[in-house]
């Protein structure tokens, strides 16, 4: 499964330009996309052994450089922090994961854990394949797995390996691609989501929504 994207100039250009061909209220919208530094835009899950040299950590430096606000956990937690508390409120609060799967991938409580939360909280992800196919994924229960998790992990993996992501393959592909790539998808999810968003807002505020409000709540206390 791979997805072919913009290129980097085009998504540079298009980060340039976005804001003065924006109406006002659009102008607002995307300055929030931008610069709103105060919650978590995108979780990169990985594990560590595999990838935190390479595509983790790139991809992290090149959405920063993008102005988004990416949480890697070297990169965001400090010495003294809760491990758990910091990376599921990181989760909870952040608009899209990326999910790097790896062939050690499965063998981490930690990495499974946080593809669950995604998951059940209804997050977007965005798989990264990377050294391994979907199909090779499954979960590996070596005893560090509750019996009580290992259903939850075994659904959060399957819905994650049914996702379209990026395939790379290190022995053939070029690493600055791969990145590129991914956060060319992750900016134009953010800016999906963030329209979204807008075009409910508005619906919330027509006359119209807040008339047919009006009128249930009528309806309700005099039946």
């Amino acid at each position: 499964m791979h997805m072919q994207r913009y290129s980097s100039a085009a998504m540079t250009s298009f980060i340039r330009n976005f804001l003065p061909r924006q109406t006002p209220t659009q102008n607002k919208m995307a300055n929030r996309l931008m610069e709103n530094k105060k919650a978590c835009d995108v979780f990169i899950n990985h594990r560590g052994i595999d990838t935190k040299r390479t595509i983790a950590t790139l991809l992290y430096d090149h959405l920063s450089w993008l102005n988004l606000q990416p949480f890697l956990d070297n990169k965001n937690m400090k010495p003294g922090d809760k491990l758990f508390d910091n990376i599921d409120n990181a989760i909870r609060n952040c608009k899209i994961g990326v999910t790097v799967f790896s062939p050690n991938y499965c063998k981490s409580y930690f990495c499974l854990h946080e593809l669950a939360l995604f998951m059940e909280s209804k997050k977007k992800v965005i798989p990264v394949f990377c050294d391994i196919k979907p199909s090779e994924l499954r979960v590996v229960n070596n005893g560090n797995i509750p019996w009580k998790d290992l259903e939850r992990f075994k659904l959060a993996l399957e819905e994650a390996k049914n996702t379209v992501g990026i395939t790379f393959d290190s022995s053939k592909g070029n690493l600055s691609d791969v990145v590129t790539n991914a956060s060319n998808i992750v900016m134009e999810s953010l800016i999906k989501i963030e329209n979204e968003q807008q075009k409910f807002k508005s619906f919330k505020n027509t006359p119209f929504t807040h008339a047919y409000r009006d009128e249930r709540r009528n309806e309700y206390y005099h039946n």
